[in-house]
């Protein structure tokens, strides 16, 4: 009983001191007055109604959302052909595409914005928006290629065997058998690459520079000029959105098995 106790006061610890930063923010977030103070003086929700209210900030929301969404659709949409393509093992030299795909997310974050920005510059497209969306799809199309390489790797090849044997050709096996079985793997990969998309700031900041705010590089900008809680408050928000997000991965999919590990019934 002693021993277990302990256990539960360690992880208690553990989880305090991990968690310490957050609840620092977010207690920065609701101050009543524009104070950098803690534990806060006063109450207060209206930091959080300025991220939707104030054209500036809103404006970078909009910009955030918009990068996310359309670059981790365009990383799943290269991710599914290349691992559909490296599960089927149609030539020997298949895993050079894989190491391809996992390179971007395995080097520096620093020396990959620094590769994105010498390309745009020099084709002369350095600050347009699609840069940005291009080279976080590029950047983080590794994590929908290991959620759907973990996905073709659950599949029952007997299952497609039976398929082609009743005559389906391999379009039509991908789109009744393959692809049901995969989609938790294929939202989950969206999921992943969307909320690092959304906090991401080096890769942003190098291709698309100052010229269009996303909310890491309005943070950063807002800074020059001083504090105010409505930064702590968009932290909060990304953190809130990331939980949001995993949350429901982990409700209504096998968390454990998106992530690699086996599932809870032992497989």
């Amino acid at each position: 009983m002693t021993e277990t106790w302990l256990r539960r006061f360690y992880f208690g610890l553990v989880a305090l001191f991990l968690a310490a930063p957050l609840i620092v923010v977010a207690g920065v977030s609701v101050n009543e007055k524009q104070d950098l103070a803690f534990p806060p003086v006063g109450f207060s929700l209206a930091w959080y109604g300025q991220i939707f209210t104030d054209p500036e900030w809103r404006l970078a929301l909009i910009h955030s959302v918009t990068l996310a969404v359309c670059s981790a659709a365009i990383a799943v949409a290269v991710a599914l052909p290349l691992a559909w393509f490296l599960w089927r093992r149609i030539a020997p030299w298949a895993n050079i595409f894989q190491v391809l795909g996992l390179a971007p997310f395995i080097l520096p974050p620093v020396i990959t914005a620094l590769g994105f920005l010498s390309f745009w510059a020099t084709v002369g497209l350095f600050g347009q928006f699609f840069t940005a969306i291009i080279s976080h799809a590029i950047f983080f199309v590794t994590l929908p290629l290991v959620t759907l390489s973990l996905g073709f790797a659950s599949i029952d090849r007997s299952l497609v065997e039976a398929a082609a044997t009743m005559g389906a050709d391999d379009r039509t096996v991908l789109k009744t058998v393959v692809l049901p079985l995969i989609l938790p793997y294929l939202v989950s990969g969206y999921a992943f690459a969307f909320v690092l998309s959304l906090n991401e700031y080096i890769v942003a900041y190098m291709t698309i520079g100052f010229t269009t705010e996303t909310l890491p590089i309005k943070i950063f900008n807002a800074l020059r000029y001083g504090y105010t809680p409505t930064m702590a408050s968009v932290s909060v928000f990304f953190v809130a959105v990331a939980a949001l997000v995993f949350g429901a991965i982990a409700r209504f999919g096998d968390i454990r098995r998106l992530l690699g590990a086996m599932s809870s019934d032992g497989n």
